[in-house]
């Protein structure tokens, strides 16, 4: 079942394929990033941070530890299209955190 993300703002930003898949994808199917150490920190292809998941929502932790630079995991086939899932309600920044840059969002298009 695809695992749907979404800013502060509820806006769709991202999805995994399921809760266990390692890859996160943008809502146009471009990998834009991974889960190296197996729980709610995600990393970009480059192994840099790109955003903790707190319930259905990514977003960006200031305070986020560095724990390394994990090894490229390889880029993983085509995610291809999913469903709009629909706007999701209005949520509010947790304290600490702010949205996702758009830059790491849509790399395509910030290049």
């Amino acid at each position: 079942m695809t695992v749907y993300l979404h800013d502060s703002q509820g806006v769709w930003i991202a999805f995994r394929s399921d809760l266990t898949s390692r890859d996160l994808f943008n809502p146009d199917g471009e990998w834009i990033g991974w889960f190296p150490w197996g729980d709610h920190d995600a990393v970009t292809p480059d192994g840099d941070y790109l955003g903790t998941v707190r319930g259905d929502r990514l977003f960006a932790r200031a305070d986020v530890p560095y724990r390394g630079r994990p090894g490229y995991p390889g880029a993983p086939a085509y995610a291809g299209t999913v469903p709009y899932p629909g706007a999701a309600p209005y949520s509010g920044l947790p304290d600490g955190c702010d949205d996702v840059a758009s830059s790491l969002l849509w790399p395509r298009v910030a290049s």
